[in-house]
């Protein structure tokens, strides 16, 4: 199932499949019906603060992804998740919708990533977090 990202604006097509937009606010100026939007996911858009953030700090792209997946780990993110893959599983298509002019970093292409490998974001338990966990330890051990 092909995930794919476009921005809110551009015009709907037959082909985008399931369109859904995962921004907090409805896009400025957009009619719902010339939107077509599907679903609307609040609850997997970044919160204010770390949007914000992000904004004031675009040369942060890794930071921000950092943050937005264990973002997503929180219930009410986790719970908006789980419809997303559940709507997901079995289309032939699905267009995550976003209103950033940033074509290329946005949180929607952080979505499209966690689909296209079918998986959770990481919750820092289980043997990946051990590791990490780990890793930062020995880093953090003093020599001598």
């Amino acid at each position: 199932m092909p995930v794919v990202v476009k921005r809110v604006y551009e015009p709907a097509k037959r082909a985008d499949g399931a369109r859904v937009l995962v921004d907090r606010l409805w896009p400025r100026g957009l009619s719902k019906g010339r939107a077509a939007v599907d679903a609307w996911l609040r609850d997997l858009s970044p919160s204010d603060e770390l949007r914000r953030w992000f904004h004031a700090t675009p040369g942060a792209w890794a930071s921000f992804r950092k943050r937005y997946l264990k973002e997503l780990s929180r219930r009410e993110a986790a719970s908006a998740l789980s419809e997303l893959y559940e709507m997901a599983h079995g289309r032939k298509r699905v267009t995550l919708l976003f209103a950033s002019r940033n074509k290329e970093y946005n949180n929607a292409t952080v979505l499209k990533d966690l689909l296209d490998g079918m998986r959770k974001p990481p919750t820092g338990t289980g043997p990946a977090g051990a590791r990490v966990a780990r890793q930062a330890h020995t880093r953090r051990a003093p020599r001598g």
